[in-house]
């Protein structure tokens, strides 16, 4: 006879195996390091008179190179929590911006939102029929989704949008703006106040008015689903059990808890968020679909939900700070990575201090010389090469994964495989 399935019961198995990572930060913590963060920017735009760095058009720009990531992440976040790994987010954010831009310049780009979003899942329905049901390595079946994904769409995209006005072998007609809103008063309010230069406040000024002037409804949705995932997958049943088809999938079959039907619907909605990213970059970000305007964003957006250790909030981060450094390519690049490797050269200062208070004295050192090394390429010149600003959102990818990797816990059961009834 089968047990009562409780949120308990469920969660019981994923918490006594859980390996031990440290302490969590508490959100004031959080809230402090981002503050003080905020404020050595701040510092370093007053010395190198680089006010691009914080004003509200720069974090606007962000802000849009965010929502893509952003939502890759998120999808890659659904599935990994339900034990399926997820490299396919690529493909499926190419499916997304063919699928959103076709129906876009036809019907509306509300229905190409829709529309983008179903290729999403329609990629997330193949990624869990391969792994889930036939157990096909979740690495194999990810990256035959994303040459899948292309070759299809650069096979469908001739037969689609030629013979239509702006469109061609590889790109779509133009589609239709879904809107864009600012906030009355508030946004001018704080465009003002960043514009004083003043420490500090001129800088939260930026941030927020990046937050509230010619935002897209789509970036609104992007935005909600953050904490609307956060409270589905920790604050109800429903997460609760998909998150332990993740941590403990035959202890949550033993509870009665179908982990097939719960692995199919993650990976189906992962499919869908990395969609909806697509569809932005087809619909908001740029009003076409374009051969290749992914670039890379579905990698990135992994890359932000493992920074953010498996959690939306730290995904939110990831894919802010990725979308700002993206940003830097398109407003005064040059100028503000060259402040930025003051920026950078601190930070290593007052990471090598973190380290000795540590006693962690070799690694202490390196970071002091690394950031000497850095200090010194600030110094020493007055810009930096267009090659390194194009490079830099790759190299702070990189850099971040490296530096947050000792913290990382994965979902237990990710990326293994899984049989009905193995546990008997």
């Amino acid at each position: 006879m089968t047990a009562p399935t409780t949120a308990t019961d469920v969660n019981q198995p994923s918490l006594e195996h859980a390996p031990k990572t440290g302490r969590r930060l508490s959100l004031p913590v959080l809230m402090l390091i981002i503050a003080g963060a905020l404020a050595l920017t701040s510092i370093v735009r007053l010395i190198t008179g680089a006010d691009g760095i914080t004003n509200v058009s720069q974090m606007s720009t962000a802000l849009q190179l965010a929502v893509p990531i952003g939502l890759a992440g998120l999808g890659g976040l659904w599935a990994e929590r339900a034990g399926v790994v997820n490299i396919g987010l690529e493909g499926m954010m190419i499916l997304g911006t063919w699928f959103g831009a076709w129906a876009g310049f036809q019907w509306g780009p509300w229905t190409g939102v829709l529309v983008g979003l179903i290729g999403g899942c329609l990629g997330g329905l193949l990624h869990a029929i391969v792994t889930v049901t036939f157990n096909v390595n979740h690495i194999v079946s990810g990256v035959a989704i994303n040459i899948l994904a292309l070759g299809a769409t650069r096979y469908l995209a001739p037969l689609a949008f030629e013979g239509h006005q702006g469109g061609s072998a590889k790109q779509s007609p133009a589609v239709e703006s879904l809107g864009h809103f600012t906030v009355p008063g508030l946004s001018d309010w704080l465009t003002d106040l960043n514009a004083k230069g003043w420490f500090f406040v001129s800088d939260i000024a930026g941030l927020l008015g990046g937050l509230v002037t010619n935002v897209s409804w789509l970036t609104l949705i992007a935005v909600a689903l953050i904490p609307g995932t956060w409270w589905i997958l920790w604050r109800t049943p429903f997460g609760l059990r998909l998150r332990s088809c993740g941590e403990n999938p035959v202890a949550a079959e033993s509870l009665g808890v179908n982990v097939y039907k719960y692995k199919y619907l993650a990976v189906i909605i992962s499919g869908g968020l990395a969609g909806l990213g697509g569809v932005f970059l087809s619909i908001v970000a740029n009003p076409f679909y374009l051969e290749g305007q992914t670039s890379g964003r579905g990698y990135i957006g992994l890359a932000a939900m493992i920074f953010g250790n498996w959690m939306p909030g730290g995904l939110a981060i990831g894919a802010g700070l990725f979308g700002y450094t993206d940003s830097l390519n398109l407003r005064g690049g040059s100028t503000n990575v060259h402040a930025l490797l003051l920026l950078g050269a601190l930070l290593l200062v007052i990471g090598a201090i973190w380290l000795a208070i540590r006693k962690k004295y070799v690694q202490a050192a390196v970071t002091l010389v690394v950031g000497a090394l850095v200090f010194a390429w600030y110094a020493g010149t007055n810009e930096v090469p267009s090659q390194v600003v194009a490079a830099t959102p790759y190299v702070v990818t990189l850099v971040v994964l490296a530096l947050s990797a000792q913290r990382l816990r994965m979902p237990k059961a990710d990326g293994m495989p899984y049989r009905k009834g193995q546990g008997k």
